[in-house]
């Protein structure tokens, strides 16, 4: 399934988080941290302004970005987990 998202909102797939600690412990499932950094896997087709004109976004699919923990909105979609979020909520692209 295919998802569009609508405006200036972004779908991104995170990154796997680590599933040990530096000193070598393994984490359960529930004690390991959402991570920050994610893939762009779908973009809206930009931000309306005021005035009426679309402002095109500074992210494409296939950025790696990083943003917040707890940014956005989960969404599973055929058994992956997917982030929408406004592209305002992403803090950087990494290159």
């Amino acid at each position: 399934m295919k998802i569009r998202p609508l405006h200036d909102r972004v779908v991104i797939k995170r990154v796997e988080a680590e599933e040990k600690t530096a000193s070598g412990i393994v984490l359960p499932g529930a004690a390991a941290e959402k991570p920050d950094m994610g893939e762009v896997v779908a973009v809206g087709t930009g931000k309306l302004l005021d005035d009426g004109t679309v402002r095109a976004l500074s992210v494409k699919v296939g950025d790696k970005v990083i943003l917040g923990k707890y940014s956005g909105q989960t969404v599973k979609l055929d058994g992956e987990e997917l982030t929408v979020l406004r592209e305002e909520d992403i803090f950087a692209v990494v290159e």
